[in-house]
């Protein structure tokens, strides 16, 4: 990875982004993580979709000399996780709406939106956002990562968050928990959401997750998302 410093919007002032003022490159990019404040089993925190939405979003930014990293939806669609403590979710219909009205408001500042989701519950909604925006002829574009491996806080976001923020994970905590192939805990699922499937939170198991499989997963997104943006 670059060691360019990815510009954090919240940091900058107005004049910053007016025509790459003092001399800086014109920002015309506006990234946005999407994640999720929601149950990761008991050694990952609730920030875990919001943390790697960022870490993606942080490195496109490093990479894309136009772009500029919004601060981060810390909010999405998680009902299915609502059976467990500390999980906050507004639904598809405010995700989709609150993804609307976001982008409207940048299109007066950015040329282009770039939306990058690691939840999977805001595919839906976001998908709705992206086609409604792109009816209205706005340049958006919208990034979810596709993970190898398990379903949700097994060895996958396990090594992602080993990779990103270490003192976050609880390794002597961590356990797994159901293992069966996600498509066959679907009509349960949907019935009564994760806590029908799963006592613990786990849809695999984090058993041999590592800093450095983190580290190729981020990798190889980060990559994937690079050519998304540069190729349109």
């Amino acid at each position: 990875m670059s060691g360019a410093v990815a510009p954090d919007l919240a940091a900058l002032t107005w004049r910053d982004l007016e025509n790459g003022a003092d001399g800086a490159d014109a920002r015309t990019v506006l990234v946005v993580p999407l994640g999720a404040t929601e149950q990761h089993g008991p050694h990952l925190p609730l920030s875990t979709d919001t943390d790697i939405a960022v870490a993606l979003a942080v490195r496109l930014a490093a990479r894309v000399r136009s772009a500029v990293v919004a601060a981060p939806v810390a909010f999405g669609a998680s009902g299915e996780h609502q059976g467990f403590p500390g999980t906050l979710s507004i639904g598809q219909e405010a995700v989709q709406l609150l993804v609307i009205e976001l982008v409207r408001s940048a299109a007066a500042t950015f040329s282009r939106t770039v939306l990058v989701s690691a939840h999977g519950g805001n595919a839906r909604p976001l998908d709705r956002a992206v086609r409604h925006l792109r009816a209205e002829k706005h340049d958006v574009l919208a990034f979810s990562p596709r993970w190898d491996g398990d379903a949700h806080a097994g060895r996958t976001e396990t090594s992602l968050m080993l990779a990103l923020a270490p003192e976050k994970v609880r390794l002597d905590r961590a356990e797994a928990g159901d293992t069966s192939p996600i498509e066959s805990l679907m009509p349960r699922l949907r019935a009564g959401g994760l806590r029908a499937v799963t006592a613990n939170g786990v849809l695999g198991d984090p058993a041999g997750a590592s800093a450095e499989e983190g580290e190729r997963l981020l990798s190889r997104a980060v990559d994937d998302l690079v050519s998304l943006v540069t190729s349109r």
